[in-house]
């Protein structure tokens, strides 16, 4: 038993150890990040991009479906959910790899501003730092702002602005609440999901965005049939 105890206790100096190396390694990455280009910086090229859009000026479904979706504690948390992460942990512990990531929206914009998409642990600890630096910075809704704003939703469109204008040919704040469902689903994978091209993918993708809305009452379950319907009628 004596043997087994200190080999437990060798086993968690090990990892202690290395959890330690890759908090250090993840840190200066965060800070070699910022040292390259300050975060209000690179806010304000988003803000300066032609077509960018306040979160006043959006369809609140749109806002909404993207919450239920991709980050549905958006509002709760300090911008990771430890839910989340404790089943990728759980994921990654079983495949020996970084395969899934649990990340917030706050997250996302971390990664989509500093770092590459590749899943490594270094650049995840690093984006965890930002994301930490983020939310004390801004706002919730400057960051889901923020994020509409610069996400890619394929066909060339990066921002809700782009979008809505390319996809349909209206501004943010007149999408309908089929067309915010569409438009919410495309950014997880904007080249299978292109409304354009791939248009009942596109749809498909949106029964889900719709599921995840009534599963965290976004919108009321009597409307799933109605707005089925009308998402098949977007052509």
């Amino acid at each position: 038993m004596k043997k087994i105890g200190t080999l437990f206790l060798g086993l968690l100096i090990i990892i202690s150890l290395a959890l330690g190396v890759l908090t250090f390694m993840g840190y200066n990455e965060y800070r070699s990040a910022l040292a390259a280009q300050d975060l209000q910086e690179k806010i304000d090229e988003i803000q300066n991009q032609p077509n960018y859009t306040s979160i006043n000026d959006i369809s609140p479904i749109y806002l909404d479906a993207v919450i239920a979706v991709e980050d549905h504690d958006f509002y709760h948390h300090k911008g990771i959910d430890i839910e989340s992460i404790g089943r990728a942990v759980l994921t990654n512990l079983k495949e020996g790899a970084l395969i899934e990531g649990g990340s917030t929206i706050t997250q996302q914009l971390a990664k989509n501003l500093y770092f590459s998409q590749e899943k490594d642990f270094v650049r995840k600890i690093a984006e965890l730092f930002m994301t930490f630096k983020m939310e004390k910075t801004y706002s919730k809704d400057e960051i889901l702002e923020f994020y509409v704003n610069s996400i890619y939703f394929g066909e060339g469109y990066y921002g809700i602005g782009e979008a809505s204008q390319g996809y349909f040919g209206i501004s943010p704040a007149a999408l309908n609440d089929e067309q915010s469902i569409v438009l919410a689903g495309i950014p997880n994978a904007p080249s299978v999901y292109s409304l354009s091209n791939n248009p009942d993918l596109a749809k498909q993708r949106a029964y889900q965005v719709l599921g995840q809305m009534v599963k965290y009452d976004f919108i009321d379950k009597y409307r799933i049939n109605e707005l089925q319907s009308k998402i098949d009628e977007i052509s």
